[in-house]
């Protein structure tokens, strides 16, 4: 704005209508440019969320068919070991051969039963880290870009 002298004492400033349409342009494009960076920003985390959260559905389809299939290979290997036992037992000649069987059999089978935990854990414990992995890169890439632009 300019000012001119109407009186000598007094001097009222003068707008100029082109010059404020011209800035108000002009703030109204860098809100237009400002909209569209955030706008691509937002697709593009949104983008990656969604390809994280595909990836994990994928792995943990994946791990959980796997932890199924161990599952019923444990079950198979204790119905065979039962099934076994009670073989032995049947042929069997004496109270004292019955209880010595018995007794080992007892001992395998805890044995057996914590290894098979101990596996069964790991492998849970494996899936768990690979199903949650997409979404710790997205997070991760995610507080990266935040803390460039702080």
């Amino acid at each position: 704005m300019t000012k001119t002298k109407t009186a000598e004492t007094t001097e009222f400033p003068t707008f100029d209508a082109s010059q404020a349409a011209d800035q108000v342009r002009a703030f109204a494009e860098k809100g237009v440019e400002q909209s569209k960076e955030t706008f691509a920003k937002l697709k593009t985390g949104a983008e990656e969320a969604k390809k994280a959260f595909e990836t994990s559905y994928e792995t943990a389809k994946a791990t959980s068919s796997d932890l199924s299939l161990k599952a019923i290979a444990t079950l198979r290997a204790n119905a065979e070991a039962n099934f076994s036992h009670l073989e032995a037992l049947v042929g069997a000649k004496s109270l004292s051969e019955v209880v010595e069987l018995q007794t080992s059999f007892l001992r395998k089978r805890v044995e057996t039963a914590v290894e098979q935990a101990k596996e069964f854990q790991a492998a849970a414990a494996k899936a768990a880290e690979e199903v949650s992995k997409p979404y710790k890169a997205a997070f991760e890439k995610a507080f990266k870009d935040v803390s460039k632009a702080a």
